[in-house]
């Protein structure tokens, strides 16, 4: 079995890891528009991908930090606690540098005979002596062609990180604060290093004085020394309509795309990657073709419950986001009230660790 694999991202490494493991050939194709992996951007694994990484991907657990809190508060209830989730023998939720896992993926992948990285030809004929073609690049004629259905949501925000340099402490608590402006998140990566993303509610891009400006007011825990380069990005959520085309296979971003407010845009990607290998071990078991059957497996499996919980999200933020406009704490501690019920705090941790 071969399988192609168009675009270089986090997805497509560890998507390619993945299956090679399987003793799955893959070729990975780049294209001209790479972007350089972000220094200040990180990524949030819930415990139970966390496991599942490990075990079918590659093991990280060196270099994640792990968290055992999270503290949720909102401008309206002052200093109150919102929301608390926690597990005090064990992480709840992991925290690794974007840059950082592309490099371990990168590295582990140029040592497998199984793998190979090719540049993207303009001739697509090439294309049929693949069993599956899978894509996660935006930039390509097959994503044009027949990945260009989608439902987008422009957020009218702009999501800014950045890495503090502060100093030591015991970091193993997040803390995401809904500000009158956006959600702002404190994700810790080591005892002396926190990241930082803030979805700042605006048309245009602050300047970075502002944005450090809010992050001391909001700071209640750190004793900065630096605030590194803070980098930003638009925000909208994004479903696409139709998974496959016949042996074509979209795939990570291209797929779907939320709100970073819960840290779950990376999980839904290895939830998918945990139902594409199941299906493909079930058909070489049974002897079955390796085809785009696949395809259609996946999407009928995956689909719907990535856009419940997509939707799930949405309706988070907008929730909050009605909140700040009513200027009122009474929806908050509605939320209050209803996170202190044990029952329903383990069920929203448990959705947030495993999906649907």
């Amino acid at each position: 079995m071969r399988v192609c694999i168009l675009g270089y991202g986090l997805s497509s490494l560890a998507l390619t890891k993945a299956l090679v493991n399987e003793k799955i050939y893959v070729d990975v194709f780049c294209t001209k528009n790479i972007k350089k992996i972000s220094q200040s951007r990180t990524i949030g694994i819930s415990k139970k991908n966390i496991n599942f990484f490990n075990k079918h991907i590659i093991n990280i657990d060196k270099f994640i930090w792990k968290l055992k809190k999270i503290h949720i508060f909102s401008d309206n209830l002052k200093n109150e606690k919102l929301l608390n989730f926690q597990n005090n023998n064990d992480q709840l939720f992991s925290i690794i540098k974007n840059h950082q896992l592309h490099e371990i993926l990168e590295k582990s992948l140029k040592k497998d005979k199984y793998f190979k990285k090719l540049k993207l030809k303009e001739n697509f004929k090439f294309f049929d002596k693949y069993n599956i073609v899978i894509i996660t690049d935006h930039f390509n004629s097959i994503t044009k062609k027949h990945f260009n259905k989608k439902i987008i949501k422009k957020y009218n925000s702009f999501a800014y990180t950045c890495i503090l340099d502060h100093q030591s402490i015991s970091n193993n608590i997040a803390t995401q604060i809904f500000t009158k402006r956006g959600p702002l998140a404190f994700l810790p990566i080591s005892n002396k290093k926190t990241s930082v993303v803030y979805s700042f509610k605006n048309y245009k891009k602050k300047e970075d004085q502002v944005i450090i400006d809010l992050i001391n007011q909001y700071n209640f825990k750190y004793k900065i020394n630096k605030i590194n380069k803070i980098e930003s990005f638009e925000l909208k959520s994004l479903n696409l309509r139709s998974y496959y085309h016949n042996k074509f296979l979209a795939f990570g971003d291209l797929l779907h795309r939320i709100h970073p407010l819960a840290g779950q845009g990376f999980n839904m990607t290895l939830r998918d990657i945990k139902i594409i290998l199941n299906i493909i071990k079930k058909k070489r078991q049974l002897g079955l073709p390796i085809d785009y059957s696949v395809n259609k497996e996946f999407e009928e499996e995956i689909r719907h419950k990535n856009f419940i919980f997509s939707k799930g999200i949405d309706l988070i933020y907008e929730f909050f986001n009605l909140e700040s406009k009513l200027k009122s704490n009474f929806l908050s501690k509605s939320i209050q009230f209803t996170g202190n019920n044990p029952t329903l705090n383990k069920f929203f941790s448990s959705i947030a660790d495993k999906g649907f």
